[in-house]
């Protein structure tokens, strides 16, 4: 009997473009939402800002107020 191509390395020749191809899939989908975080709103920074103390409040409501006026 010839067992050559039965077990370990047909199984793996037959998942390995699967998992290659989710890995791809993996790493494209993380690096998208890196860069949604990366592209912060006006309102996402500011309030950021007030959060760290860089700005008093006077300040942060009125950068706030102008930023939500209606254009």
């Amino acid at each position: 009997m010839d067992y050559v191509g039965h077990g370990w390395g047909m199984g793996f020749g037959m998942w390995f473009p699967w998992i290659l191809f989710i890995l791809i899939v993996l790493y494209f989908f993380k690096e998208s939402t890196k860069s949604k975080k990366k592209n912060s709103s006006a309102q996402d920074i500011l309030d950021r800002r007030y959060a760290n103390g860089e700005i008093d409040t006077e300040e942060y409501e009125k950068k706030s107020n102008a930023l939500n006026k209606p254009k």
